[in-house]
């Protein structure tokens, strides 16, 4: 399944959420719509046309996994991001560099097992409801105020088990305890210490699932903790599993994304364990040129994944990296630094905007806040300052100025419900002013428990 957007829509929808960097999000629309293209090509062309990966180039906190996040949600496709320091190559200790295309095949079960789920879920509330009414029935005499009549004893229970039903749907039963029994599979101790490595943990997993016995466990519960608990069983019934094993692993083939975060930390700069480094690329290397993996739901080729690696490259430079990966990465981006007006913009622009979360927040417990537009400059300089004082973090900074602006307010808010609060420059210096200091202190050396905490 490939995204029908075109890279006008995908470019407009990233606008949304991420201010700023148009030629990243361009790269990427241009990447997802090739996929597109590619679908429509005769077989024979469409298998020798590859994914353009791409490597984005900037500071931390510039939006760089918000591209590759809010893209693969967009389009809705199975993503995973790892960082490429975590991986050695084999005889240095870290993960396997496979388990990233294993994780992504997770991923893509979840979202297919979810949408599934979508499909069912009409037929499986209707299962789980006759469920609970049949462990409910024993106990209905209690319940209910049955005077009989002339009618027979079937039609008195079908009497009752309706007017059961209603009660159940009104919520009334749910703090009833009826029992369930709850099926787990009996997977000896100790087994899965004994395995080594990530892919024959991931084989001998999947092989466990399907042989060992199950063992039946009866549980006395709520109403609303059994229905949770019967409705994920009915879905299980429904759902054919291996329809649902093909669709994802179709589906990380063809539209999986993996974001590798740090890729300038395996780049060889002249400097360091460069033997790791290199090793961390040459396996990198045939997942991303395009090979099978062995997965526990079945193999997966990685040839039309799409790749897209990131770092900051202070010491580095793409060139760095081995010419064959440099030839499998072949559109680079630079990702501009944020300015003040760029914080303004993420501040209060995307849908998800920093200061729209607080007043949802704050909304919750009956305050009603607003900011003031020299509130939200003063924000952003005092977001800048302390990203030029201490270390820049980018955009990240943000996060950190709202939690200590709204800690008091969010602090008191249970007990302040129904008031309302103006936020200006003013009230935003009195509750800042410490941590500017704190940051502009760390320049030279000094740090207050406060800054440390950070």
């Amino acid at each position: 399944m490939s995204s029908t957007l075109t890279p006008q829509e995908i470019v407009e929808s990233l606008d949304r959420y991420i201010v700023g960097q148009q030629d990243a999000k361009r790269a990427v629309a241009v990447a997802i719509r090739n996929r597109w293209r590619r679908q429509q090509l005769p077989e024979k062309l469409r298998e020798e046309i590859g994914p353009k990966n791409i490597i984005l180039i900037g500071p931390t906190g510039v939006g760089k996994t918000e591209i590759a996040r809010r893209l693969a949600g967009l389009v809705n496709a199975p993503w995973v991001k790892v960082e490429a320091t975590k991986y050695t190559e084999v005889g240095y200790h870290g993960r396997d560099v496979e388990s990233m295309i294993r994780d992504l095949v997770e991923n893509a079960i979840h979202m297919v097992q979810a949408e599934q789920t979508e499909v069912v879920r009409a037929e499986a509330e209707r299962m789980t409801e006759e469920q609970l009414l049949d462990a409910l029935m024993p106990g209905a005499g209690e319940i209910l105020d049955d005077s009989g009549g002339p009618d027979d004893a079937n039609d008195r229970r079908h009497r009752s088990r309706e007017k059961l039903r209603a009660q159940l749907r009104d919520g009334k039963l749910d703090d009833r305890n009826v029992d369930l029994t709850v099926e787990q599979k009996m997977m000896p101790v100790g087994m899965m210490a004994t395995m080594g490595g990530d892919q024959l943990e991931s084989e001998m997993q999947g092989i466990m699932e399907r042989i060992m016995p199950s063992k039946s466990t009866t549980r006395r519960l709520p109403v609303r903790d059994a229905r949770t608990i019967v409705f994920e069983q009915q879905c299980e019934k429904l759902i054919d599993k291996d329809k649902l094993v093909e669709l994802a692993l179709r589906r990380t083939e063809s539209n999986g994304i993996v974001f590798i975060d740090e890729i300038d930390k395996v780049g060889s700069a002249g400097y360091g364990p460069d033997v790791s480094r290199m090793g961390v690329q040459r396996d990198l290397l045939p997942i991303v040129e395009g090979c099978t993996i062995s997965t526990r739901h079945g193999q997966v080729k990685t040839d039309h994944i799409l790749f897209i690696a990131a770092g900051a490259f202070h010491m580095t430079s793409p060139n760095d990296l081995l010419p064959e990966m440099q030839g499998r990465f072949p559109i680079r981006v630079e990702l501009m630094d944020l300015n003040r007006d760029d914080f303004v913009r993420i501040l209060t622009e995307p849908e998800s905007a920093l200061v729209k979360q607080q007043v949802a927040l704050m909304s919750t417990e009956g305050v009603t806040i607003s900011f003031a537009d020299d509130a939200i400059t003063e924000m952003a300089d005092i977001a800048i300052r302390m990203n030029t004082s201490g270390q820049n973090i980018g955009a990240r900074r943000l996060h950190t100025v709202c939690e200590r602006l709204m800690e008091e307010l969010s602090f008191d808010a249970p007990k302040r419900s129904g008031e309302s609060v103006d936020i200006d420059a003013k009230y935003v210096r009195e509750r800042l002013e410490a941590i500017v200091r704190n940051a502009e202190l760390g320049r030279f050396g000094f740090h207050s428990l406060k800054e440390g905490a950070e």
